[in-house]
């Protein structure tokens, strides 16, 4: 190409030599760029079908040229138009087609917006070249009638006109970001386009001549085409948002259209250029409408998202205040509005036994029944994790009715497992006349009707266990009552609250719960453990979890008493877990036991005092324990004894006083 680029530049070695390049070196360059695209296509299975089009397309127009050399070069009385001109005009279409099947291929989630946005780009560039580089030739064609010979005339142009459109629409479709491939590709086309508007130009001018510079720019397209097909396959998304690149297409668009009119009112243009801009300014205003649109379906979908939860459809807390500020001013003596808040007791449980994705299958279950409970009534809602709430009119059925049958749809039994809820109600105006007040009063009496159920399940049957404990180890129920008192103060200091703290208190109350099926040899002997011992002892772990287990209100503990006994740095027991696998819970027993055992008298070893067992606590942190736990405990441990002296002070100063 670079020879043939130098040769027809300066016109080396006499005609003989140009008539040699132009007629054999040419058409090899011209299949050349058809060999690279049909080789692209039969060797790689994507995209296959648009390089084999532009392939042949390229075959049709190096065809066309050697048929016009072979037959009607030195033919004054050519025929126009010819097999050669079909032969030509049979790349554009070809073209059109191969920039659609790739835009289909390599943009994705491509909006209607963003088409339009290409077709508003074509239709101006074609505008734009009909006035500034086609204007010579449109006007001839147009001056004479609608012939085959005019048609074919302004065939060229107009497809011309059409590519370099497309070429700017897939820049606009691309985010004007194309990547190497379009841009390669879009260069051979511009190149082509480029050839021909010089050619008809010039020709139209009288100033057309063979074997120059120009006669490069065809199979240079060629090759550039040929290049493209083997850059990589880059994917692309349509832009999520509109950002200034997609908006300015239109905006530019519009400002030539209005240019070009405005200078056809001075000085006339061509009647094409004006059907173009004028067609141009329609889009535009077509691209306006469909932005509005496309805003008001974004708005809408915000404000769904945003008043709605997305796991199970119903309101959300943004929602339900809202609603709460429209319809409790409305309330009446007569038709009073209630609000009724809901907390699901046992989920945890579900959650842990069956996993988080079956415990939000039933969340949206249960948020189902409880849409279909108040229809008619009112509105249900979710809050957030396991909280829902209905905001409802009782009307003359009352509100414990409504309210019981929202009780029953968010409840679920199974074999393994059992779902009920908690809920407290207000009435709106006899007993609040806020939302927020509304709001805390309901949560208040939800939660203390929740406490009783949870003293009628889990203390029931904890109780129970720590009873039998007592019977049988007076001092080891002594022991649990210590662990489980430290473990609810530090729990406390590291954050935990709600049923979280619950199950560390109760689990260090029933860590060794286990030892129930431990025989007294060893439990009581007083010196060490031999290995047979130590594997019946390492058990009790898993005892006390498959005893718990049996109670549904327990199970959550259970998990936590099995892992009690687990090494930060994984060489505990049961189950080898270290680090953060660890419950924070069972991490929090493990240290609260280790310290109360170290400051009690076992029967084989003598307790140590509180600063020696804070001591190996900190030795053994980031080993057997947690540090972060560990530093809980010492702080705990600080206040503790630092009201212990000060209530001891006081003593002695009341002692002294009464003496004096």
């Amino acid at each position: 190409m670079a020879i043939f680029v130098l040769q027809v530049s300066t016109g080396a070695g006499g005609d003989d030599v140009s008539a040699v390049f132009n007629d054999y070196l040419y058409n090899f360059l011209l299949f050349a760029g058809a060999g690279f695209c049909l080789w692209r296509a039969a060797a790689i299975p994507e995209e296959r079908l648009p390089w084999l089009v532009i392939g042949l397309a390229i075959v049709s127009w190096s065809a066309a040229d050697i048929f016009w050399t072979a037959v009607y070069a030195n033919d004054p009385n050519a025929p126009y138009p010819s097999i050669a001109d079909a032969l030509w005009l049979a790349w554009y279409p070809a073209s059109v087609a191969v920039l659609v099947l790739l835009v289909r291929s390599r943009l994705r989630d491509a909006r209607a917006s963003l088409w339009l946005d290409g077709l508003i780009g074509a239709v101006a560039t074609a505008a734009l070249a009909a006035a500034l580089a086609y204007g010579p030739v449109i006007h001839e064609g147009s001056a004479g009638d609608l012939s085959a010979a005019v048609v074919t005339g302004l065939a060229y142009p107009v497809g011309d006109m059409l590519l370099l459109g497309m070429v700017a629409a897939i820049f606009g479709l691309s985010r004007w970001r194309p990547g190497r491939a379009w841009i390669v590709l879009c260069v051979g086309l511009v190149l082509n386009a480029a050839g021909d508007a010089i050619y008809l130009v010039q020709t139209a001018d009288g100033t057309w001549q063979e074997g120059t510079w120009v006669n490069a720019l065809w199979p240079a397209s060629s090759l550039f085409v040929g290049l493209a097909a083997w850059q990589p396959i880059k994917l692309a998304s349509a832009p999520k948002n509109q950002s200034v690149r997609v908006v300015i297409v239109p905006v530019v668009c519009g400002v030539v259209a209005v240019l070009l009119l405005a200078y056809d009112h001075f000085s006339s243009l061509n009647g094409l250029t004006v059907v173009l801009a004028a067609v141009t300014l329609l889009l535009v205003l077509v691209r306006t409408a469909l932005v509005f649109g496309e805003n008001q379906r974004v708005l809408a979908h915000s404000r769904h998202e945003a008043l709605t939860d997305p796991l199970t459809g119903l309101r959300n807390r943004r929602s339900l205040m809202a609603d709460l500020a429209d319809h409790l001013p409305a309330g009446t003596d007569e038709y009073p509005v209630a609000l009724v808040l809901f907390d699901l007791d046992g989920f945890k449980e579900y959650n842990d036994a069956f996993g988080h994705p079956a415990g939000d299958a039933l969340l949206v279950r249960l948020g189902a029944r409880l849409a279909d409970a108040v229809r008619g009534h009112g509105e249900a809602y979710r809050l957030g994790g396991d909280e829902f709430c209905v905001v409802l009119h009782p009307g003359p059925a009352g509100l414990d009715v409504v309210a019981n049958a929202c009780v029953d749809a968010l409840a679920e039994h199974g074999e393994a497992f059992q779902v009920t809820t908690s809920h407290g109600a207000v009435l709106a105006p006899a007993e609040v006349s806020d939302a927020t007040e509304a709001l805390q009063l309901a949560d208040r009496r939800m939660y203390a009707r929740k406490g009783d159920r949870r003293v009628s399940a889990s203390r029931q049957t904890r109780d129970v266990l720590l009873r039998s404990l007592s019977e049988r180890q007076p001092d080891l129920h002594v022991h649990l009552r210590g662990t489980a008192d430290l473990a609810l103060l530090v729990g406390r200091e590291l954050g935990m609250h709600g049923e979280e703290l619950d199950d560390t208190a109760h689990a260090a109350e029933l860590h060794d719960v286990g030892k129930i099926a431990i025989p007294d040899a060893i439990l009581e002997k007083s010196g060490p453990l031999d290995e047979i011992e130590w594997g019946l002892m390492r058990r009790h772990t898993i005892i006390g979890e498959r005893i718990l287990m049996a109670a549904p209100a327990l199970r959550s503990v259970a998990r936590l008493v099995r892992s009690s006994h687990e090494r930060w740095d994984g060489r505990g027991y049961p189950d080898g877990l270290a680090g953060d696998e660890i419950p924070l819970g069972a991490r929090v027993v493990a240290v609260c036991d280790a310290f109360d055992a170290m400051t009690s008298n076992r029967a084989y070893r003598r307790r140590v005092g509180e600063p020696a067992a804070l001591a190996e606590l900190r030795r053994c942190a980031g080993s057997q324990f947690d540090t972060q736990v560990v530093d809980a405990f010492a702080r705990v441990l600080e206040r503790e004894m630092t009201a212990v002296t000060a209530g001891a002070g006081q003593l002695r100063r009341a002692a002294v006083s009464a003496a004096g």
